[in-house]
């Protein structure tokens, strides 16, 4: 059955790729270069929405088949579908940044009231209860996770990429340790994702869109702190496989923030960006997947089997990528 509906997952995500592609042409919904652009030829957007639906009609089959849990269902399909539904909109018309910022918080919220709030923290060897404090702290990081990929989503099949990659290997870490309940949620994200990127890898003919990175940002932080109810170095295991986004974003914000520069405002300052100047956007999308597969998994597999604690993990993870997103010059134009 699993095979089936992965077949199924990937199938309809892709035919919704190509029709959305040519809804965007039919409406004109189209990626103008800029200053600030990373392309440059005129593309069409909002082809998440594919990846949206196709995760978000595995879900109720996984549950029927008791692979997933109602409140886990709960949790991903109504916070996901409002990203998504916040996401479309704006990629229609403008939102207010205020009223996109609320959204964020509802689904975060959401998600934290599903999945019971934050799972006990393993730090430094102790198992912390974080209480009302964790709930405050999910809901900041489900937000920033969401919005630093949206971020992250600039160049031609990088979003994609990282998100391939991160499920599959989240897959492998599950199957190894033996925590088979968790690996059907990250796969069929994995099957959607790939339906997409046949259409998105660079050159890219459709763009993702915010519907689609929002969505993948609160999904896969929401898979994070699932994860971390069966085993709390798993979290750990997560936040070492999303290293490349997360220091990326992290790093560009702090610097423009240090800079004075306004950080609501559209910008090009990421690593990434400077780097597809300099490479081409497949070389770095493709730079991207190598550095998670034979670079990050591998330290993520650690922490998870606890041969290296979180922290060492997090430690041996993030410090070559902040030295590269310096000597990138991130968050400088």
């Amino acid at each position: 059955m699993i095979a089936v509906l992965l077949v199924v997952v990937f199938a309809i995500s892709l035919r919704m790729t190509g029709l959305l592609r040519r809804y965007a042409l039919t409406r004109s919904l189209m990626d103008i270069p800029n200053e600030r652009s990373a392309h440059s030829v005129p593309t069409p957007r909002g082809g998440g929405v594919a990846i949206v639906a196709a995760f978000l009609l595995a879900l109720p089959g996984l549950a029927f088949a008791g692979l997933f849990s109602l409140h886990s269902l709960y949790a991903f399909g109504g916070g996901g579908a409002l990203i998504a539904v916040v996401g479309f909109a704006d990629d229609h018309g403008h939102i207010a940044a205020r009223w996109r910022l609320l959204g964020h918080f509802f689904a975060a919220v959401w998600v934290l009231i599903w999945l019971g709030g934050i799972a006990p923290v393993e730090f430094m060897g102790e198992v912390l209860k974080l209480g009302w404090a964790g709930l405050v702290i999910g809901t900041f990081f489900l937000v920033w996770m969401l919005n630093l990929y949206n971020f992250m989503d600039g160049i031609d099949g990088l979003a994609s990429v990282e998100a391939l990659t991160v499920c599959l290997g989240m897959c492998l870490i599950y199957w190894m340790l033996g925590v088979a309940d968790l690996i059907w949620a990250p796969l069929m994200l994995a099957g959607a994702v790939a339906g997409f990127l046949w259409w998105n890898f660079p050159p890219a003919r459709i763009f993702m869109g915010d519907a689609g990175s929002g969505f993948l940002g609160l999904t896969l932080s929401s898979m994070a702190l699932l994860a971390a109810w069966s085993e709390p170095a798993l979290l750990w295991s997560w936040l070492v496989l999303l290293a490349v986004f997360i220091v990326d974003a992290t790093f560009t914000l702090g610097w423009r923030l240090i800079r004075g520069d306004k950080v609501y405002q559209a910008h090009s300052s990421h690593a990434y960006q400077h780097a597809a100047r300099r490479w081409g956007h497949k070389r770095v999308t493709v730079i991207v997947g190598l550095i998670n597969i034979f670079y990050l998994l591998p330290i993520s597999m650690l922490v998870a089997f606890d041969y290296v604690n979180g922290l060492a993990g997090i430690f041996l993870a993030y410090t070559p990528l902040l030295c590269a997103a310096s000597l990138l010059k991130a968050g400088r134009a």
